[in-house]
């Protein structure tokens, strides 16, 4: 019931565009067709968790640990070491599958080096680590290594939901008579609103 509780809260209560507003540039710049915006949802469902896997062991055994015989606490240097380590781990994803799987590296194609630069992993990250949460009325807690992967792929998730909502509205846009002083952008922003005030429905779910 608790992992259910929290993926309802990531994909539809918290959405993090629509709610949280982090990853807007890619809401943005690759949403013109669904079959872009769906393969960016793969790869960050993938990025996502594997990112918050490693980030969340290496917050609870490297950055708050016991060094030398004395509890040391290093998370002034969170930012950059998760920085540095979802670059590193986006790279590694890419070598590891053109090797093992190159159907699937050429299926995600240009989206796996994107989700370098897209601020919701790095978002999901940290807030984890950083927050409590307490869901269906339950006692505030920190979540567990479980909680952590189960959060961040239902935000991914939630991201493609979101995305892919967006693309098919903005594909039907194409074939519609959008007065010239909205078309592009304009009306894009207009749209992403309107989408983000339709998920305020799910508000009090959870």
């Amino acid at each position: 019931m608790e992992f259910l509780l929290i993926i309802i809260s990531a994909v539809l209560v918290n959405n993090v565009i629509l709610s949280q507003f982090l990853g807007i540039c890619p809401f943005l710049g690759v949403s013109k067709k669904v079959s872009t915006a769906v393969g960016m949802s793969l790869a960050l469902v993938l990025v996502m968790g594997l990112a918050t896997l490693v980030t969340y062991l290496i917050q609870y055994n490297v950055l708050i640990n016991t060094w030398f015989g004395e509890k040391m606490d290093i998370t002034f240097m969170q930012t950059i070491v998760f920085i540095l380590v979802i670059a590193a781990l986006v790279q590694m994803v890419e070598i590891i599958l053109k090797k093992i799987n190159p159907v699937l590296y050429q299926a995600l194609g240009i989206f796996l080096p994107l989700i370098t630069t897209n601020c919701a992993v790095l978002g999901a990250s940290l807030t984890v680590v950083q927050k409590e949460f307490a869901f269906g009325g339950g006692e505030a807690h920190m979540f567990n290594l479980g909680e952590s992967v189960v959060y961040a792929m239902s935000l991914a998730i939630g991201f493609g939901v979101a995305i892919v909502l967006f693309a098919g509205i903005r594909e039907q846009m194409e074939l519609s008579n959008v007065p010239k002083a909205f078309k592009g952008t304009p009306i894009a922003l207009i749209t992403a609103g309107l989408l983000a005030l339709a998920f305020m429905g799910f508000q009090g779910i959870v």
